[in-house]
């Protein structure tokens, strides 16, 4: 499952790829464990690409919430990038889409952490 992000360091910003084209329940579980495992070495800035992904469920999108809040309690932040307009509709019919900064490009989101 893993090979299905793809772990990207810009100095102190992670991007996480996300890989595939759903994002699903089972994937929430890896990309929680990777981005844990990330905070807990020390990283407070994350950006998540999903250039490749055209679905994403409630589980998965929990999963960024809830670390985003994470981060903020921490003084830390996860962006978005590179969000289709069905990803986009999503974050906007559950509201979500005013606590995630969202830029065209990982690149973009990453110089914006500067």
């Amino acid at each position: 499952m893993e090979n299905y992000f793809t772990r990207e360091q810009y100095s102190d910003v992670v991007v996480e790829l996300i890989d595939l084209s759903r994002a699903t329940l089972n994937e929430a579980e890896h990309l929680k464990g990777a981005l844990m495992k990330d905070i807990m070495e020390g990283f407070l800035k994350f950006v998540v690409d999903l250039k490749h992904c055209e679905f994403m469920d409630s589980t998965f999108l929990s999963t960024l919430v809830t670390t985003l809040k994470h981060l903020h309690s921490k003084g830390g932040n996860l962006k978005l990038s590179s969000v289709n307009k069905d990803i986009q509709s999503l974050l906007e019919l559950t509201g979500t889409i005013k606590v995630f900064e969202i830029f065209d490009t990982k690149l973009k989101a990453v110089k914006s952490f500067s």
